[in-house]
């Protein structure tokens, strides 16, 4: 389900700070017991974070 745009972030934030939690009580990846769609989908978030993180950095960059 989409989130709706006035408050989009705050609610994504509270899903990522979820996986976060779930990750912190797991020694690796393998502990996590994910499907091969979660594990997917963990690995296309990780990467969409990552592009997210230089968009920012960027526009910070920007902004000064």
């Amino acid at each position: 389900m989409s989130n709706m745009s006035y408050c989009r972030f705050e609610n994504t934030l509270e899903d990522l700070e979820d996986c976060r939690g779930e990750m912190t009580h797991c020694d690796s990846i393998e502990d996590m017991g994910l499907t091969a769609r979660e594990l997917s989908s963990l690995e296309m978030m990780v990467e969409c974070c990552s592009e997210i993180v230089e968009m920012y950095e960027t526009m910070i960059k920007l902004k000064s």
